[in-house]
């Protein structure tokens, strides 16, 4: 009973002075990275993405073209098209949420895509 009636002890404020020029190792800064200001170009996107699908495993390059579905014309089956759509991620450094991966059926389709992503480099 005795701990509840004691009377609390007020803290003394902490100072302290510190030089203008001091470091410190230990604290953290927040850092946010923004695009340098603007899409690829889509001339870049285009290109690089028909790369990408020429080195494909499996492609017959003759087939490749902007118009491309990856089943109907490349004959790739789903499990390509997720792993071409991977390999389009590692490309351009973007990560492409599920549901618009499965959206991405055309060579047209990823160029689109890609092209209108802020953070693809």
């Amino acid at each position: 009973m005795r701990l509840l009636l004691r009377r609390p002890q007020l803290a003394r404020p902490l100072t302290f002075s510190v030089p203008v020029n001091a470091r410190f190792p230990h604290q953290s800064f927040t850092v946010r990275a923004f695009s340098s200001g603007g899409f690829l170009p889509k001339q870049e996107v285009q290109e690089r993405v028909l790369s990408v699908v020429k080195n494909f495993e499996g492609v017959d390059v003759s087939k490749v073209s902007e118009t491309a579905h990856f089943m109907n014309d490349l004959g790739l089956d789903s499990l390509d098209t997720v792993e071409i759509v991977m390999a389009f991620e590692d490309e351009f450094a973007i990560e492409i949420p599920d549901a618009e991966a499965e959206k991405i059926q055309t060579v047209e389709q990823a160029i689109s895509y890609v092209a209108s992503h802020p953070q693809a480099k």
